[in-house]
């Protein structure tokens, strides 16, 4: 009797802290800009708040001061940002397996897209640091209504490449991926390249945890794929 394949499983990848190496970049921006306007945080609460949307942090970072901005200020203080990170982007590089795992993921047949909380402007620079054409499957804020931890830029990635959630995997090097990616009905990997632990990784809802994306392709059997036979059928 023939019974049903599984499909291979598709995979959903967050950009900052995952696949480049700019997540402390991102945090001495938003610094930057935040001095500009006379609040002072440290960088530690900062960078726990790396991965949400822009809207959402700024929102969650007043809350902490006990300061109120207007929407014009927020925006502004967004386009500051913005500005700060662009001055930095030469130091951003792609992070260890990076353009090894897409690679590899893209010659098994493998389906896979980038969805991420920072805008066109500053994200789609990173497609040719990762050595990805333009036409690369990549959802950005822009794109949708909310960013994380809503499930938004991963069910529009999972639509993007025509794919139902509950067949793709979300990894993430935060805890607002995980959250997001639980929300859109996908599994979660959690990679630490972005500075959080395993322990509140795997809290949030990772079943799994690699250092970096190296580690991730070196055990990429974990997670179902198996590159020897990916995209390969019996007619």
């Amino acid at each position: 009797m023939d019974y049903p394949q599984s499909p291979t499983p598709s995979f959903l990848f967050d950009l900052d802290g995952t696949l480049i190496d700019s997540v402390y970049q991102h945090v001495i921006a938003w610094r930057a800009a935040l001095t500009g306007i006379g609040i002072d945080l440290s960088v530690w609460r900062i960078h726990r708040r790396i991965g949400m949307s822009g809207g959402l942090f700024v929102h969650a970072l007043l809350r902490e001061t006990g300061r109120t901005l207007s929407l014009a200020d927020i925006e502004q203080l967004q386009e500051t940002h913005a500005a700060e990170y662009r001055k930095q982007m030469g130091s951003v590089t792609a992070l260890p397996g990076a353009t090894e795992l897409l690679a590899s993921l893209t010659g098994a047949g493998v389906k896979w897209a980038i969805a991420t909380s920072g805008y066109a402007a500053t994200a789609r620079p990173a497609l040719e640091l990762l050595g990805l054409p333009e036409d690369t499957p990549m959802v950005t804020r822009d794109l949708v209504r909310h960013a994380k931890p809503d499930p938004d830029l991963f069910l529009a990635a999972a639509a993007l490449l025509g794919v139902e959630p509950r067949h793709a995997m979300v990894v993430g090097d935060s805890v607002w991926d995980l959250l997001a990616a639980r929300r859109a009905g996908t599994l979660g990997i959690g990679l630490q390249s972005g500075g959080y632990g395993r322990e509140e990784l795997e809290r949030a809802g990772a079943y799994r945890v690699y250092a970096d994306p190296a580690e991730m392709l070196a055990r990429l059997d974990e997670t179902g794929v198996r590159l020897d036979e990916a995209g390969l059928r019996e007619d």
